[in-house]
């Protein structure tokens, strides 16, 4: 069992659920209540990560955050290091890979809302910024909790992006899925059963969580 490469896919998951919980909620609720020109072409490239194989992606950020291109030159320059194959770019090719994992179930939960609500918070006296903590993110929330969660067990099973712009650096950029892909190459059946099984389980555990929130709630009176 490589724990290593479990600590560091539980680290990237959870910094690529965070970071797209506000980017998320932002891009989400100006897609479900403000149409503008455009908006068909933005929501297909939004989603473009859901069709295109892993493999494509990662090469096409592969180039974009490499040494050569300007986003790694500029990285390179302000940190004094590359961005490909470190754990920083394998965080942020994770943010764009989970970009409609997030924002989709989020979208449609704003959508949900009727524009009645708002219409009354508005007579009431709220503002904007009231309206959307109090009576907006509280009725999406069970969209943002599915958008998390789908969001953190999808990186942990991540494969093609990740082996592409992060490659296999022990402690660096080599999570669980690229751990039990090197334990069949060696033909240790056992160690890859086992980080498989924990995988599943993960997965399982959030698949649940997704039913468990999205599901209406009945309340029966005796």
């Amino acid at each position: 069992m490589d724990w290593q490469a479990l600590a560091l896919s539980l680290k990237l998951a959870f910094w690529t659920m965070l970071l797209l919980l506000p980017l998320g909620i932002i891009i989400s609720r100006q897609l479900a209540w403000r149409p503008f020109r455009g908006r068909a072409l933005c929501e297909a490239l939004l989603a473009l990560p859901l069709v295109l194989p892993p493999t494509v992606l990662g090469f096409y950020l592969l180039v974009s955050l490499g040494g050569n291109s300007f986003v790694g030159q500029a990285y390179h320059a302000l940190f004094g290091k590359t961005l490909a194959f470190t754990f920083e770019g394998l965080l942020l090719a994770s943010i764009i890979f989970n970009l409609p994992f997030a924002i989709q179930p989020m979208q449609r939960a704003f959508e949900n809302i009727p524009p009645d609500v708002r219409d009354a918070a508005a007579c009431c006296g709220l503002g904007s910024w009231q309206t959307f903590l109090r009576i907006e993110l509280p009725l999406a929330w069970p969209g943002v909790v599915t958008a998390m969660v789908l969001t953190f067990a999808h990186t942990l099973g991540e494969f093609g992006v990740v082996l592409m712009i992060g490659g296999s650096i022990p402690g660096e950029t080599k999570t669980i899925a690229i751990a039990i892909y090197d334990r069949v190459q060696a033909f240790d059946m056992n160690a890859a059963a086992m980080m498989s099984a924990i995988l599943l389980l993960i997965s399982v555990i959030a698949m649940a969580i997704v039913f468990a929130t999205s599901r209406p709630r009945i309340h029966v009176r005796a």
